[in-house]
Parts: structure tokens; sequence; C-alpha cells
């Protein structure tokens, strides 16, 4: 029986091709995530160079702790182990200029030679819907059914319905570097930042200085920002809340702010970015609901 050619362009405008479709993918454990919710199961993820022997359990979603393997990270992978469990395809993400995120670039280069490589831009790509619908269009040519966007509609929707209300809290978004730092983040810099701020939202600039995605500060700069909701980066590489609460400014930014879990690497897909404006949007209503009792 003939076999129907698979081909895929990913966001460098690189051409992969198939006898068939490729049934063993190996994928960044982002885009692991990504790929599972949309319906299709990688045999394994890796992480990258601020990742550890053991999978980030933010970035790893839905995957079934079982039944999708973790090669490992940063320095710890190389060729040979990314082509242990037999790939027949390697999906990764990119922030910027096609270069592959989380690997050596010659362990990417290697890795090339030898089996097909889809590189999809999450970090500079115009808008999160563009990156929604690129890993939509892989997820289908893999043989994944279309996905359902009901519930995204609803929840853009009501964040914009929540942003529209005044007054309009002031959303600040950091990653916690431990007592007395912080990395408050650019919201140009992130997609689901920038989709915020256009559904209305007012998401809070941290200033101007060195730093393409983050200003790294102290607590007390933050704090100065006087923000009403904060997303705190809740990857393994951030400091966790509890190891913060020896600093006095992130203990009154704590008390003063409604604070929300925020994963700057979650899964690319309509449910997770469902979740996520809805997450903000309830936040947003809280707010102004007790500034109306106030």
């Amino acid at each position: 029986m003939e076999q129907t050619a698979w081909r895929f362009s990913d966001d460098r405008g690189q051409l992969s091709t198939a006898a068939a479709p490729p049934s063993r993918v190996v994928a960044y454990i982002q885009a692991g995530a990504t790929l599972e919710e949309l319906g299709v199961r990688p045999v394994a993820v890796f992480g990258s160079f601020h990742d550890g022997p053991e999978p980030d359990p933010a970035k790893r979603g839905a995957l079934p702790v079982g039944e999708v393997g973790y090669l490992g990270a940063g320095g710890d992978l190389d060729v040979d182990a990314l082509l242990a469990v037999a790939p027949d395809l390697v999906v990764a993400v990119s922030y910027g200029g096609g270069q592959v995120y989380g690997l050596d670039p010659e362990t990417a280069k290697h890795l090339e030679e030898r089996v097909a490589v889809v590189v999809l831009e999450v970090g500079q790509a115009p808008t999160l819907a563009r990156i929604r619908s690129r890993f939509a269009e892989l997820a289908r040519a893999l043989g994944a059914p279309a996905q359902d966007a009901t519930a995204l509609s609803a929840a853009e929707e009501r964040l914009r319905s929540a942003a529209g209300r005044a007054p309009r809290p002031r959303v600040l978004a950091l990653s916690p570097a431990g007592p007395g730092q912080v990395h408050l983040a650019r919201p140009q810099a992130w997609p689901e930042l920038r989709e915020l701020t256009g559904h209305g939202v007012n998401v809070v600039e941290p200033g101007e200085g060195p730093g393409a995605g983050w200003s790294t500060t102290e607590w007390t700069t933050a704090a100065e920002l006087r923000p009403d909701i904060v997303l705190v980066d809740i990857r393994s590489n951030a400091a966790p809340i509890d190891t913060l609460r020896s600093d006095a400014a992130w203990r009154a930014l704590e008390s003063g702010a409604r604070i929300l879990a925020w994963n700057p690497e979650a899964p690319c897909g309509a449910a997770a970015h469902a979740a996520f404006f809805a997450q903000v949007a309830g936040a947003i209503e809280e707010y102004a609901g007790a500034t109306e009792e106030a």
C-alpha cells in the first residue's frame, strides 16, 4: 500500500518530510505538554538549562508521569540521549532567531542531521493566537482532531468585560529570584502578557533598564509599583513564595495584592489559554467587587 507523504514547515521556514506521519515524538517539555493537550502524546520530553534531573511540574502540564519519559535537561542532554527512544520527530521551541531553546547549539545541529526537527516560535511570535494556531496545525498534521475553542472564546469575552470595568487594577508579572531580588516581566516580551494588554488589562511596565524579558531589581521596587494583582512565576527555577517571607517588601506586596500563579511556559493550547484568561478575569472581578464594597 502506498504511503502518503508527510510534510510540515516550521517557524524557521524549514520543511520536514516523511513517508508517513511521525508517531514517535520527542519534544521540549512545554511543547510536549501542548501536544498532549491537543491529542498527541509524545514518547519523551526534555528540559532546558533552567531545569534539573526531574521534570518541572509546572511545565509538565497533563503529561502522564509514568507514560512519557524525561530525557534530562541542559548539559546532561546530548544527541545520544535524545535519540535513545528512537524518535522520528523532535518538536522544539524558539525564543527568537529560530535557535532551538534548551539545547546546546552543537547538540541541536547534530540532532538535525539524524532526525527531523520542527521548531515553533513561542517568544517573538506576534500574537498568542499565532502560537496556538501553529501548535494546532502541527497536532492536526500528526493526526489529532481539531480542538473546540468555545471555552477560549468565552474566557476572552469574560476577560474583556472584567478589564473594561473601573477602576482598573494594576497587574504585575514577576519571577521571584529570592529574598531581596526579583525579576519583573516586561509585558511586551511575553505573548500572554501582550494578550492581556490587548484585552484591556492594565499590565504594569517595570521601567527602562537592561534585560529584554525581565528587569532584575529589588522587592522594594516591585512594591513601589503598587500592583493590585501579582502574577508569580511558579516554575521550578523561580524561588518559592515560602522562601520570600523574610523580605519585608515581599510581605507588604503579598498583603496588599491578589497573588496568582503564573506559568510563563504553560501549554500553548486553547484549554490552557482559556484557563489563564479565566484566572485573571476572576481576580479582576474580585478586585472590582472589593472596591465597590469599600
